[in-house]
């Protein structure tokens, strides 16, 4: 059947639809994706609509501060919709150096050692592209050179300049990089000394700040949830008539605690991929290792272990017991620990390796202080390795 004819017996979905002939068998997309961002994406989406088959291969030296397998699993978790998306990811600490014949067969080769790990797909017949060296890649692998938006027009962005300033490019990057580049800033403290006020100041103060401010999340503390429920449970079971049961007649057990570290995780987790630049916390599982010290006596090496897995800290914001009266509300049960508590908080955040600042004074002056400090880590920047150049 001749083309013309072919076309002539179409259905109106298959005219819909790119014609085969139309269409590249196996797109490749090359990069270090350092990080991956709105551009790196654009590039991606236009391989995964004009080829059968995409291979992306993911490229890092050891040198740098965003390790291959985030990078990685950051891009397959955004094309994971996508089967005919491969993503790969390879160790490449060769210099750059793009006058070198001997240099750039060295890339290509690993280049090549990655697709060849990719699930099996047909050869590479179009390399898709956003910098002028894509046309010599392309010659490389026999294939056609895609190249777009190498002057970025379309999306004005590039991991040169994610990595100088994050915060200013925060809207081109996905959750998953969000995560990982938010800023935790986690406040502690006794019972009743104000840190779930002040964790809410700072948060609010930083929303009304707009821009990539004005997602700031606000990370609730799960202990205080479970206790909570677990008085409701306790005054459902009373008898009827008889004494209402309050927090001082609860029992915790170690596998509370793990619940509350786990909880407290997983809420972290989402909100740090919902939010903004710096994410605000009202305690975390650290922290939860001290409070089953207070009730229990030790740390268990489960909740132990969920602490050591918590993403990096950038600050811990202690809040003093000193001058801060006790507000009971019903559930708190431990005035008279307060000043033990602030002191074992002292000790653990002096041997965590994270900044932390304890903070004194009023509402208004310990909002304060907490906005200081914030701006200083934001001023410091992420201090991220330059790649190979």
């Amino acid at each position: 059947m001749s083309a013309r004819a072919a076309a002539r017996d179409r259905t109106p979905a298959e005219d819909d639809a790119p014609a085969a002939a139309d269409r590249f068998a196996h797109g490749l997309v090359i990069g270090k994706f350092y990080p991956p961002h709105a551009g790196h994406h654009f590039l991606i989406r236009s391989a995964a609509d004009a080829c059968e088959r995409v291979t992306v291969v993911v490229m890092a030296a050891a040198r740098e501060s965003i390790p291959l397998a985030d990078r990685v699993a950051w891009i397959r978790e955004h094309w994971a919709a996508e089967p005919q998306v491969a993503v790969v990811g390879i160790a490449d600490d060769l210099p750059v150096d793009y006058d070198s014949a001997e240099i750039w067969a060295g890339h290509v080769a690993l280049m090549r050692e990655a697709v060849a790990a990719a699930p099996p797909a047909p050869p590479v017949d179009a390399v898709f592209s956003s910098e002028p060296y894509g046309t010599e890649l392309a010659h490389r692998f026999d294939a056609a050179p895609v190249l777009l938006d190498v002057p970025r027009d379309t999306f004005a962005v590039s991991g040169t300049a994610v990595r100088a300033d994050p915060v200013a490019h925060w809207d081109d990057l996905e959750p998953p990089v969000r995560a990982w580049f938010a800023r935790r800033v986690v406040v502690v403290g006794a019972e009743s000394t104000g840190t779930t006020t002040l964790s809410r100041d700072l948060a609010a103060a930083l929303r009304a700040r707009g821009g990539p401010h004005a997602p700031t999340r606000w990370v609730p503390e799960y202990g205080r949830e479970l206790t909570a429920a677990k008085l409701a449970v306790a005054r459902g079971r009373a008898d009827p008539g008889g004494p209402v049961p309050t927090v001082f007649d609860l029992e915790w057990t170690d596998a509370d605690f793990e619940l509350v570290g786990r909880r407290q995780n997983e809420a972290e987790e989402r909100a740090a991929r919902a939010g903004g630049p710096v994410l605000v916390c009202d305690t975390d599982t650290l922290a939860t290792t001290v409070w089953q010290e207070r009730y229990r006596g030790r740390a268990t090496e489960p909740v132990r272990r969920l602490a050591d897995r918590l993403p990096p800290r950038a600050l811990y914001l202690l809040t003093s017991d000193e001058g801060v009266d006790f507000d009971d509300d019903g559930l708190r049960d431990g005035e008279h620990l307060r000043p033990w508590m602030t002191g074992r908080f002292r000790e653990v955040l002096a041997v965590a390796g994270v900044p932390w600042l304890e903070l004194r004074g009023d509402r208004a002056e310990r909002l304060r202080q907490a906005l200081d400090a914030v701006d200083a880590l934001l001023a410091a920047g992420w201090a991220l390795a330059d790649p190979p150049g």
